[in-house]
Parts: C-alpha cells; structure tokens; sequence
C-alpha cells in the first residue's frame, strides 16, 4: 500500500469522525428544543397542552355532544428554596366538567425587601392526563416580577379535552392535580 493511498484513508477516516462529532454536537443542542416538544406533543411527564380559544370553544362543543361528565381538579403551588414568596392557589380543589373553560387563581407575595422575579415550572399527575389538560392562558408563560411586599392574583384559564373519555388509560382517572413552583429567575 502506497503513502498516498494511506494518506486518503486517514483524511477519509478524519472527515468522517469530524461529520461525526458535529452531528454530535448538534443532536446535543437540538435535545432540550426537541425533548420539549415531544412532551408537548404527547404530554409526556404531565406536560400539559396549550390551546387558543377557538380550540378551547371547538372542546365544548364536543363535551356537550358527550353529555355532562366532570373531573376534581386539585391546585399545588411551591417555591423553590431560594423564592422568598408566598404562593398558593386560592382553592385547592375544583370540579370542571369537560371541555368547559375553568379558572383557577393562584396567590403570590414577595417577601423580600427588593423585587424578585421568577418563572413558574408545571405539570400534570396523572402524566396520562397532561396531552388532555389544556391551558388557554397562564401567568407560567412568562416571568413575573413582584415588588417589595407586592402581592398579585395570578389566573389559570384552562378546560380538559373530551376526548380524555375515550381513552383507556383515562378511565380510572378521578382527580388531575396541576402542580407549579415558582423559581427564581437570575
């Protein structure tokens, strides 16, 4: 075998642990974006849907076509141990029927002697109903800044699908709690 013979197997063999290794690092930045949306997509973990209103108006007219049947919901709330806030739901438990919009209210009060903001993290238990729980509106889309001793009334719009009643893994299902904890953004 001849020197330039071996010379194009290395550089071959060097371009193609090269494609490698930036196909790596790709798949490694893409993860977070693409695990994030397979939850989404399939409620994963108790990762609840969001819906527009149009969905959410198309949802009731299903359930309506299904008779009345409803679901408890119950409310958790936490802080992260860092979070000088107080914050919790202002009922802990609630009975919606499916498909029919709902609002929850969830009160929170910084503590603190200087503003704090923070961003809420959520899910769904049972993780089965998190691809039926829809969200409509919430304060978790975004951050939320509270002032020195400010305290707000933070709403939840949400329904749940209908089509929860056709699946087999729903069945026994007679509570969703829909659980948040506020963590301090930096």
């Amino acid at each position: 075998m001849s020197t330039a013979s071996i010379e194009r197997k290395n550089r071959r063999v060097g371009l193609i642990a090269l494609i490698v290794a930036l196909a790596m690092l790709g798949l490694g930045y893409a993860a977070v974006p693409l695990y994030d949306l397979f939850c989404r997509v399939t409620g994963f973990g108790g990762t609840t849907q969001r819906a527009t209103m149009a969905e959410a108006v198309e949802a009731q007219k299903q359930a309506q076509n299904a008779g009345v049947r409803t679901i408890s919901i119950r409310f958790d709330a936490n802080t992260a141990a860092d979070m000088p806030w107080t914050f919790r739901p202002r009922h802990v438990t609630d009975t919606v029927q499916f498909g029919e919009r709902d609002m929850a209210i969830f009160e929170a009060k910084n503590l603190s002697a200087v503003p704090i903001t923070g961003t809420a993290s959520f899910n769904v238990e049972p993780e089965q109903a998190g691809k039926y729980f829809n969200k409509i509106q919430c304060f978790c889309f975004t951050e939320q800044t509270l002032k020195p001793g400010e305290e707000v009334a933070m709403p939840v719009l949400f329904y749940v699908d209908p089509k929860a009643l056709d699946d087999p893994n729903m069945k026994h299902v007679e509570q969703i709690t829909l659980s948040y904890t506020f963590h301090r953004t930096r």
